[in-house]
């Protein structure tokens, strides 16, 4: 199998508005989509004091982050989760709250870099896309049985694709006699369905199509939607939860889950806020946060990403509760 490569995205600034929250003895960082494991690797070795859980649902990412930050012993954990289980796995572990909380969305090197995979569109592969090979359907399932509705939903809404409708019906038309397995014939009828000059624009004409059957296959934006709180309720004082989102979608509901537990919903006219009626949360980053041209240029990965965080500063009222 080939081994995947790692250069995580905007490495330096997430290390740094992480840092702040982690500089104090038995601090703790759970990092939710550990990939192979960069991030973590610099906060353990910046961040002297803190340990890391690091959450994958990929069990060969696991092994390989496992390897890789085995130097510092105990200060790291591995567990086999999907990251909407935080409050599952920090029940495990004992732990009533943490210090921090990382999110690198998407797809990881971890399986881009890998063809076995079947995520990239560049080379013939199986048509899989699991992030847990282990469990679940497959990318080509989505494919031979989705109706042509469900298909154009997909694609609309993950993948923000013009083509949708077009792209669904000659999908439903081919597997009724061929059915898809490889990547090959899923970029041919790409080829062949979006119309040249669109084709030209954009990026690879398959990145949209590949993206939405990757959401779908690993339900990421349901997962998204319910880790987010999860992990704003999971942080101490001082706390912090640092988000990277590389689609429209995902930052938009990482945006509504900040801005639901930084705002006040007291009239603006008041002379001074009541004690015990301020937000519990205050954005640590003004707006979305974003690659600069630099990094941009020496990995085309960060592109598209957005940056996101936010800090607690008053305590959780109840359990569930921001």
């Amino acid at each position: 199998m080939t081994r995947p490569q790692h250069d995580p995205v905007l490495l330096d600034r997430v290390v740094a508005l992480l840092e702040p929250a982690l500089d104090h003895e038995g601090a703790v960082l759970v990092d939710a989509t550990l990939g192979l494991g960069g991030h973590t690797e610099a906060v353990l070795a910046r961040c002297s004091l803190a340990r890391v859980v690091g959450i994958d649902r990929d069990p060969q990412a696991l092994d390989l982050a496992r390897a890789r930050l085995a130097p510092y012993g105990d200060r790291f954990t591995a567990v086999h989760a999907v990251y909407d289980e935080i409050p599952d796995v920090l029940r495990d572990l004992g732990l009533a709250a943490v210090q921090g909380v990382l999110f690198d969305l998407g797809v990881s090197s971890m399986q881009l870099d890998v063809p076995e995979r079947g995520f990239a569109y560049a080379v013939d592969a199986p048509l899989d896309m699991r992030m847990d090979g282990t469990t679940g359907p497959t990318a080509a399932d989505v494919l031979n049985t989705y109706s042509a509705a469900e298909l154009t939903r997909v694609l609309r809404d993950f993948g923000e694709e013009k083509f949708a409708r077009k792209i669904a019906g000659a999908v439903v038309r081919r597997r009724e006699t061929t059915p898809f397995t490889t990547s090959a014939a899923l970029v041919e009828l790409l080829y062949a369905e979006i119309p040249a000059p669109a084709r030209r624009t954009g990026g690879h004409p398959a990145k949209r199509t590949f993206q939405a059957l990757r959401m779908e296959v690993n339900d990421e934006l349901a997962v998204l939607r319910r880790a987010v709180p999860a992990a704003i309720d999971a942080i101490s004082v001082g706390g912090r939860v640092v988000v990277e989102s590389y689609h429209s979608l995902e930052d938009r509901l990482v945006k509504q889950a900040f801005t639901a537990v930084t705002r006040s919903d007291l009239p603006p006219d008041l002379p001074f806020v009541p004690e015990g009626s301020e937000p519990p949360l205050r954005l640590v980053t003004r707006g979305a946060e974003k690659a600069n041209a630099a990094e941009t240029a020496a990995n085309p990965r960060a592109a598209s990403v957005r940056l996101r965080a936010v800090e607690r500063v008053h305590p959780r009222t109840s359990q569930g509760a921001a």
